[in-house]
């Protein structure tokens, strides 16, 4: 028994790791869009709510260590590469676990599209503006941040149904 779920889950690591490509170049296709029609710092309102934006995150989530002073770059990167490996092994052992391995496959091909950006850019592109109003508005973010907060939320719902079972 324990073979075929083993059999199993390296047959499904290809589609999680479909699934991260898919994120992977939705990402990088929608930053190309605004690299290519947006100037840093561009902002067009959409609704009254939400905005597409051009902003340049040398750093991490609501741009934690952005003014660091360049070494978070590689960090990051690699922190990305260690994360990609780590979250593969664990698509390849637990492939058959749905809900856990969509939630690890949205988070690796967020992190691994924001790593792209690193490498190429030395920054990741943000563009997505959510406000209230014109006072509160919430960080600037992008597809793969939105993919790496729904495979989080994914993960504990995972983890509350695992603890609700046992």
């Amino acid at each position: 028994m324990a073979t075929r779920n083993k059999h199993q889950a390296t047959n499904r690591l290809g589609l999680w790791l479909g699934l991260a490509l898919v994120i992977i170049l939705l990402d990088q296709f929608t930053k190309v869009l605004i690299l290519g029609n947006f100037q840093l710092g561009d902002s067009r309102y959409v609704t009254s709510f939400f905005n597409v934006v051009r902003v340049h995150n040398l750093g991490a989530a609501f741009s934690f260590l952005h003014d660091a002073g360049g070494w978070q770059r590689w960090f990051f990167v690699g922190l990305g590469v260690v994360a990609t490996v780590f979250i593969t092994v664990m698509l390849r052992k637990h492939g058959q676990q749905t809900l856990f391995a969509t939630a690890l496959s949205l988070i690796l091909g967020g992190a691994i599209g924001n790593v792209v950006d690193r490498l190429l850019h030395g920054y990741v592109v943000d563009f997505i503006q959510v406000h209230w109003g014109a006072q509160y508005y919430f960080p600037s973010f992008n597809i793969a941040d939105s993919a790496i907060t729904v495979g989080a939320v994914l993960l504990i719902w995972d983890e509350i149904r695992r603890v609700r079972r046992g």
